[in-house]
């Protein structure tokens, strides 16, 4: 394995120094002869960042993504580690598929590919599926998704939470109250009004997660919330963690900076699922994630097919890629919080998921040298035929985001260099 010193790096934006790595791990003794020379100078190091909530759709519809393009374009984004959802096709509802999304996951190498299970078969809602046969599997599948469908059935709910708690394991809950969203395009209010499209209230999400938080309450289970998008909803998860509640959020990237009034353009890219919020649900957002109310910046990769974006909005897929732009839009949000940063895309996600390796101290002589060099003084216009994701749905096309990914290291090994994947 190569030995690298990375010179003149600042950690998490402090003094620059020299930074080791040797044998997969940081090293606070000089690398010796050999080791390959990284001009660090004016970059700044982070512990490699976790994503709870990427979509990589293998197996079923590898034409919008596959395990291994998903990875390369996590790995380009500064990620180390992704957690895999479950709507796949079949669905990852047995110890099989989950093994095989795993599998494929090492196989390409670039990214810690975790696989999250689904709560109920098929993601029907209307049995369990086989959380403990994933739990047991070679995965280890610790965290279990209907995403893309709410468990809507409170005594299912209460089951999956009870199931679980055995083996401290959670419950990542859609929070949409599905007879409150019937045939919704976008966000409930003065734009959807204007544009007569049938809204998504906010009271679906909120209601949702103020049941789930007295389920997880009454279990003592743990509850994470997916990609929170309201006011109401960051209110309840306050209330509920001044209780001590067993409960964690996520909040996308998309929800930190866009609204609902970019859905005047009736561009399909624009649509997702919680759909884009008004400017003072973006505020609380913000604010939310600032104050640890909202733990993690998860991404929710979304990338479909062209035909399934480009065609009219009403029978648009719903969904964004994210991997790649991130952080920029982070950087964009918060400034250069680089502690922070890593607490919301690093440290919190890992120990949310149980990745152990990962979110690490870098400054610790040998922690796992795994690890993103960011560069926060250059400016990237975003141009979605650069994407090394499959899919080119992002909403973010001709605009100018800061920071850019200089490299990133999985224990030691570099996936990628001067802004390219190596492999």
């Amino acid at each position: 394995m190569t030995a690298y010193v990375m010179k003149g790096v600042s950690l998490l934006g402090a003094a620059p120094r020299d930074l080791v790595v040797r044998d997969g791990r940081i090293a606070d003794e000089p690398p010796g002869a050999g080791a390959e020379v990284i001009d660090a100078a004016g970059l700044v190091a982070l512990p490699g960042l976790v994503d709870l909530h990427t979509h990589l759709r293998e197996p079923g519809r590898e034409d919008a993504e596959t395990v291994e393009t998903g990875s390369r374009a996590a790995a380009a984004g500064g990620y180390t580690a992704v957690c895999a959802m479950a709507n796949t096709s079949p669905v990852a509802d047995t110890a099989g598929v989950v093994e095989q999304v795993w599998r494929l996951g090492r196989e390409a190498g670039l990214v810690d590919v975790q696989p999250i299970g689904a709560v109920t078969v098929g993601l029907a809602g209307r049995q369990l599926a086989e959380l403990g046969a994933m739990a047991t599997s070679a995965a280890q599948v610790r965290i279990f998704s209907d995403d893309g469908h709410c468990v809507a059935d409170p005594r299912l709910m209460r089951r999956a939470l009870e199931y679980v708690k055995a083996f401290d394991g959670v419950i990542a809950q859609h929070a949409e109250e599905p007879r409150l969203t019937e045939g919704a395009q976008m966000h409930e209010g003065e734009v959807s009004t204007r544009l007569g499209l049938t809204g998504w209230p906010a009271v679906a999400e909120e209601a949702i997660i103020a049941r789930d938080v007295l389920l997880a309450e009454h279990v003592g289970s743990r509850l994470h919330v997916c990609h929170v998008s309201t006011a109401g909803s960051v209110e309840v998860l306050r209330q509920a963690k001044a209780r001590g509640v067993r409960v964690t959020a996520e909040v996308t990237p998309h929800h930190l900076l866009l609204t609902d009034e970019l859905a005047t353009s009736y561009d399909p890219v624009y649509k997702v699922n919680p759909p884009l919020r008004t400017a003072s649900d973006v505020r609380a957002l913000r604010q939310a994630l600032i104050d640890g109310v909202i733990d993690v910046v998860a991404t929710d990769h979304a990338p479909h097919a062209v035909e399934d974006k480009e065609c009219e909005w009403a029978y648009a897929r719903p969904g964004m890629v994210g991997l790649e732009t991130a952080l920029p839009v982070v950087l964009s949000v918060l400034g250069e919080q680089w502690e922070l940063i890593a607490e919301r895309m690093s440290r919190a996600p890992a120990r949310i998921a149980g990745l152990a390796g990962h979110g690490g101290d870098l400054a610790a002589a040998g922690s796992p040298a795994t690890l993103t060099l960011v560069d926060p003084a250059a400016r990237r216009t975003v141009d979605p035929s650069d994407l090394v994701s499959r899919s080119r749905n992002t909403p973010y096309a001709g605009t100018t985001l800061p920071g850019r990914i200089v490299a990133t290291f999985l224990r030691g090994e570099p996936t990628v260099l001067d802004g390219k994947v190596v492999r």
